[in-house]
């Protein structure tokens, strides 16, 4: 009986989470007549969907726009965090009140600071351009991944950089050599969730940008008309907005239970 209930729980949860996925992916293959009727399963599959998409609309530009946003603004997030986290955990820099400056940068919602910052680009020529939002993903994911290595950083032991130390290392061979692969599986769960909060941010892209960077994810709402939605294209838009996070996640699984579990049981 335990095990009928878990293998219906599980069955229960995969419906809830691959339905809205899979009814996306059917509609996309709908014509208007199809998708106005949603309970009709038996239809005439159709491209339509994708060649407006791709001909019509500049999904190639904001997927190319939203995939450099989201590298540069990842990679710089990890150069500035993996010190300033290991500094935080080893040397307890700022005796942590500078580490609760850093986290409070996260604490507020990115609407209270979307007008000091619209306003302070503007002077400065950053609208619409792929510097500003990487600047902006940096400034509000660098206090996430920092928070977020610290607790990896103080997982580990730190008698294992003093035995380091006593056979001659120094505190960047220790890093380089030691501490940085014990820390490969947090700081790619970190590196995985500032991908996808990057990829799938929408807010700083609807105010900061308009044609020249404007991501996937705000080119999704141009199907949506005054007078009619695009259904069909739309629901194309939406496939290749949320398939690179599905098959990075997919490829990335195992380095992910790793970095969720990291520090769960000890030695």
């Amino acid at each position: 009986m335990k095990r009928v209930i878990f293998w219906v729980g599980v069955a229960v949860l995969l419906f809830v989470f691959i339905f809205p996925i899979a009814w996306i992916f059917v509609t996309s293959f709908k014509g208007p007549a199809d998708i106005m009727v949603p309970t009709r399963l038996f239809f005439k599959p159709t491209l339509a969907n994708y060649i407006y998409e791709f001909y019509n609309m500049p999904i190639l530009r904001e997927l190319l726009n939203t995939f450099i946003v989201t590298v540069f603004s990842t990679f710089l997030v990890m150069v500035v965090s993996l010190p300033a986290a290991y500094s935080f955990a080893r040397f307890n820099t700022g005796y942590g009140h500078l580490l609760f400056f850093t986290l409070t940068t996260r604490m507020f919602p990115p609407a209270v600071a979307a007008i000091p910052f619209f306003i302070f680009f503007k002077n400065l020529g950053l609208l619409d351009t792929h510097i500003g939002l990487i600047l902006l993903y940096l400034y509000f994911n660098m206090s996430f991944a920092t928070f977020l290595l610290y607790g990896f950083f103080k997982e580990i032991p730190e008698e294992l950089e003093h035995a380091a130390m006593v056979d001659g290392f120094g505190r960047l061979t220790i890093l380089r050599k030691i501490v940085f692969p014990l820390i490969m599986p947090g700081a790619v769960i970190t590196t995985v969730f500032c991908l996808i909060f990057a990829w799938n941010e929408f807010f700083f892209g609807y105010m900061f940008t308009r044609t020249v960077a404007r991501t996937v994810s705000f080119g999704l709402i141009s199907h949506w008309g005054s007078v009619v939605v695009q259904w069909g294209p739309m629901a194309v838009g939406v496939i290749f907005t949320i398939l690179p996070t599905l098959v990075a996640g997919w490829f990335m699984q195992r380095f992910i239970v790793r970095g969720l579990t990291f520090g769960a049981v000890k030695g």
